[in-house]
């Protein structure tokens, strides 16, 4: 993938900001955008943060070799080595940058013309546009020392960091092969479940905010702690378990088909399929479960409140967690797919806006 980064600063230090753009090398097609205002910096600042979003937003779809291209002659010399970085607040940023860079297979850094980095440039711009037009200013740059209020989310209005939750389904089990209800039995991953959470692993290792610190806190079955240790094991992180990001609990519909669950209890099943308030001969209702996952929501924002967390699970907690970021109704359960080992994003603010930035990407299978 490529990676277009530009940051300017009116009066440098100014008013400053960054945009980054990430294109499919081979296309030129757009797969994200970044830009944000960053109070009083420098030009120099502003343009490493460029850099660093456009790493991040890279890692966040999946990249594993990036070109990078900047019209900073500084920035592409000192990240490719052939220039010291000597500027005291320049440093703490070159190593971000770097640690960011080095979760990539490969990483290369070219000059380019401004005229030919038009597109981050823009968003630069649009960055600084809007921070003059509202006279609020992001949290400045951690070089400068300053101290300036943290402005609303653009578009949602949301304030305060978020608390973002990475949501991860379980590989492969048998019962998945033969697509039967699976919620407390307690399977194992086949080996194709293991290769696929081990991908995942590695997927969510290159993740911006993903370290040997990042939570993993994982449903306690089987086949979800093993995922989850795929991961840690990528991370350097720890797994905790949690046990109400258990899947739903189907009673005696545990290890049937759909069509045996619905031929040994036509009515009932019909109904269950129609209302979330109905349970499962001897098991939860998918209304349960949604109160028990919201009880988890509402713990790991308070726990981890402005950080990264890894959730671990199954179809119904990770469905539930999106329905809550989503703010829709129960029909969500329905009509939304996950495959296994997939990947969703969600994030939660502490005014409690909610936004979903990625759901059931399974490109690193």
């Amino acid at each position: 993938m490529r990676v277009e980064a530009d940051g300017g600063s009116r009066g440098n230090p100014g008013p400053a900001g960054y945009g980054a753009v990430v294109r499919d090398a081979a296309t030129g097609e757009v797969l994200a955008e970044r830009a944000e205002a960053i109070g009083v910096a420098t030009n120099n600042v502003a343009e490493y943060r460029g850099l660093i979003a456009g790493l991040a937003a890279a890692a966040e779809v999946g990249a594993d070799a990036v070109e990078v291209a900047m019209d900073s002659k500084l920035v592409v010399e000192q990240m490719s080595g052939r220039w010291q970085v000597k500027h005291p607040s320049m440093k703490p940023l070159a190593r971000e940058a770097g640690e960011l860079a080095a979760r990539f297979d490969h990483v290369t850094y070219t000059w380019i013309p401004r005229e030919r980095n038009q597109y981050a440039d823009r968003l630069a711009n649009q960055a600084m546009d809007g921070q003059a037009t509202s006279g609020s200013t992001a949290p400045a740059d951690r070089s400068t020392g300053a101290e300036n209020r943290v402005p609303p989310t653009s578009w949602s209005g949301a304030t305060g960091s978020p608390t973002k939750i990475l949501l991860l389904r379980h590989g492969q089990t048998p019962m998945s092969v033969d697509r039967r209800y699976s919620g407390r039995g307690d399977v194992d991953l086949t080996e194709l479940g293991a290769t696929q959470a081990e991908a995942a692993g590695r997927r969510i290792a290159k993740l911006d905010g993903v370290d040997a610190d990042t939570p993993i806190i994982a449903s306690p079955l089987s086949r979800t702690a093993r995922t989850a240790a795929a991961v840690a094991s990528a991370t350097g992180g720890r797994v905790r378990t949690h046990s109400g990001l258990l899947e739903t609990d189907f009673g005696r519909w545990e290890g049937l088909t759909f069509t045996e669950a619905a031929e040994r209890d036509a009515d009932l099943h019909r109904r269950w399929l129609s209302d979330t308030a109905v349970a499962a001969p001897g098991g939860e209702s998918f209304d349960a479960v949604h109160r028990r996952v919201t009880e988890v929501r509402d713990e790991l924002v308070e726990e981890f409140a402005g950080r990264t967390v890894l959730v671990v699970s199954h179809v119904t907690p990770i469905k539930s967690l999106l329905r809550l970021g989503l703010d829709v109704g129960a029909s969500l359960l329905f009509r939304l797919h996950l495959d296994l080992a997939s990947l969703s994003i969600v994030e939660f603010y502490p005014d409690g806006n909610a936004s979903v930035r990625l759901v059931n990407d399974i490109s690193h299978l």
